[in-house]
């Protein structure tokens, strides 16, 4: 995976309690371009999924504390981490582990051992679901079509001029139409967390993609949504 833009990097929360096993997949997530937050129990793996919320899960179930199927659990029942893929790995190789794994919102279940290079391969297809400009999709809303491993957007069959920041905003707002996305929201998706930017700076960036977008003629396609933000469509 080519490397990203902080902000735009595909987001992994791994929980695992076993340091040796939770370095070397850190190791390999990161060598693919990843950004990995590290849990070494249950009760870290929560702060961190506050904190800062994941694109993606891999979780042990065997965890001290909390353990994996509780904090799925857990996850699911909380409206802003409810839709995060989780991938759950297991020694636990039953057929009724696996399916109580899936039932508790698993979306994956991984028995170990298993191969990085697969473990790798199922976190892309998630993530494919999840944010997929993040894994070189190209998206496409209406006329509007974004080819994130090109970095080209056309609009009517267009070729439109965006600046990085606006490609990137772009990219957010496509992967989720009708949802609006608070300024607090957009810096984090778009600049990164550790940016010093100002939300007023969010308003100043939507003003240039909306102009990019209405160069060739057409509609405005961004909606301001007052006291919440902005969204696509």
């Amino acid at each position: 995976m080519a490397a990203a833009h902080p902000a735009l990097a595909p987001h992994v929360l791994l929980v695992e309690d076993e340091p040796a096993q939770r370095e070397l997949l850190a190791y390999n997530l990161e060598a693919e371009g990843f950004r990995v937050t590290q849990a070494a129990d249950g009760d870290e793996g929560l702060v961190a999924l506050r904190e800062d919320p994941p694109d993606v899960v891999v979780l042990d179930w065997m965890l001290p504390g909390v353990s994996g199927i509780e904090l799925c659990r857990r996850l699911r029942a909380r409206p802003e981490t409810r839709a995060i893929p989780v991938i759950m790995l297991s020694a636990r190789s039953e057929e009724s582990d696996r399916i109580r794994g899936l039932e508790t919102g698993a979306d994956d279940y991984v028995i170990k051992p298993y191969a990085v290079a697969e473990l790798l391969a199922r976190v892309r297809a998630q993530l494919r679901r999840a944010r997929p400009a993040t894994v070189g999709q190209i998206l496409e809303w209406e006329d509007i079509t974004l080819d994130a491993e090109t970095h080209r957007v056309t609009r009517a069959g267009c070729r439109l001029k965006l600046g990085p920041t606006e490609f990137r905003l772009l990219a957010v707002l496509m992967e989720k139409p009708g949802r609006v996305w608070s300024r607090e929201q957009l810096l984090d998706r778009v600049w990164g967390r550790e940016a010093y930017v100002d939300t007023r700076t969010v308003d100043v960036h939507v003003g240039r993609l909306r102009k990019a977008l209405m160069a060739e003629g057409g509609s405005d396609p961004l909606r301001t949504v007052r006291g919440a933000g902005y969204s696509l469509g």
